[in-house]
Formats: structure tokens, C-alpha cells, sequence
């Protein structure tokens, strides 16, 4: 089971707040049952122009607002286990090391392993949001073996290329 998908069953818990832990877990307690959301080791923090265009093309992609900080124009989002930060750049950000010019992340992309590539593919699509490179199916060597995947790419509303991969198993030896 997929840690960020585990549930613990409890009862007599009404609840309904978020708690952080010193071990980077949040406890969420819901009607009768908690949900542990595990934090993975690496997430991306991507600074955005403006969060809320961001959030609709990420909701538009399958992605869920895990939580947020309004005040900080800042969201958790995630997507099964890839999981990235939102933050809205302000004039002032102690984060931001030289200037940020379009396309963001310039020289990057994510690789974002799905289990319906053509869902998100025509999601995006019937969204509006313009398609960097069309579904492909393309195969990988990993040592002797072939490593397949269906995949598209597509840039944000900031630029950051995202290419969503749906693994396609394994093709035999070289």
C-alpha cells in the first residue's frame, strides 16, 4: 500500500484538524478514522507567479490541495505519491537567488508516474492548457533490459515541465 494512501481505523474520534509531528507526519482526524499522510524524502518547492492559476491547472491534472497557508499564498499539493509545494513569489522572497524569468525551472523537468496518462493527457486538454509533446510510447534501456512508458509532456503556467509517464513494464533483453 502506498504510504501517502494508508489509513488507520479509529473510533470515537470527531476531530477535524490537522496536527504535525516532529517525524514530518500529519495526523488528519476525520468522522471514526485518522489518515496518516506520509511526507516523501524529496519535494520539490516551486515558486509560482501566481498561485491560483497554478492551482487550477494542478487541479486540472488530477493533483489534490493537501493543505494550505493563504496567508502565505502557499499549498501542499500532491498527486498518488508525487507530492510538490506552491509558493507565490513575492518581492522580498529569501529564496529567490538571482532573478526569475520565464520558463521557470529552465533546464528541469518532473517525471510523474501515473496510472492513466491519457485521463490527465485530456483533462489538460479539454482544460486549455497547450501540450509541449504528445503521448509517445518510449522505451529506456536499463542495462540489458528495456524500461517502457507512455508519456507527455506539458509546461505550467510558470513553465515547469512536467512529463506525466504511465509505466508500460518491461521489453527483453538488449
Amino acid at each position: 500500500m502506498a504510504k501517502n494512501k494508508q489509513k488507520i481505523a479509529i473510533t470515537g474520534s470527531k476531530l477535524l484538524k490537522k496536527i504535525t509531528c516532529f517525524d514530518s507526519i500529519v495526523y488528519e482526524y476525520l468522522e471514526n478514522e485518522m489518515i496518516i499522510m506520509y511526507f516523501n524524502r524529496l519535494i520539490p518547492e516551486l515558486s509560482v507567479s501566481n498561485l491560483e492559476e497554478s492551482l487550477d491547472f494542478y487541479k486540472c491534472a488530477g493533483f489534490k490541495i493537501e493543505y494550505e497557508r493563504p496567508e502565505n499564498k502557499f499549498a501542499f499539493i500532491s498527486l498518488g505519491e508525487a507530492q510538490f509545494m506552491l509558493q507565490e513569489k513575492t518581492k522580498n522572497d529569501k529564496w529567490e537567488l538571482a532573478p526569475l524569468e520565464y520558463p521557470f525551472g529552465n533546464g528541469v523537468n518532473f517525471q510523474i508516474e501515473v496510472d492513466n496518462v491519457e485521463t490527465i493527457y485530456n483533462s489538460l486538454k479539454n482544460c486549455g492548457y497547450k501540450i509541449a509533446f504528445d503521448i509517445e510510447e518510449n522505451w529506456y534501456r536499463q542495462d540489458e533490459k528495456l524500461l517502457g512508458n507512455k508519456e507527455f509532456l506539458i509546461q505550467d503556467p510558470d513553465g515547469y515541465l512536467l512529463r506525466f509517464s504511465e509505466d508500460l513494464g518491461e521489453k527483453g533483453t538488449i
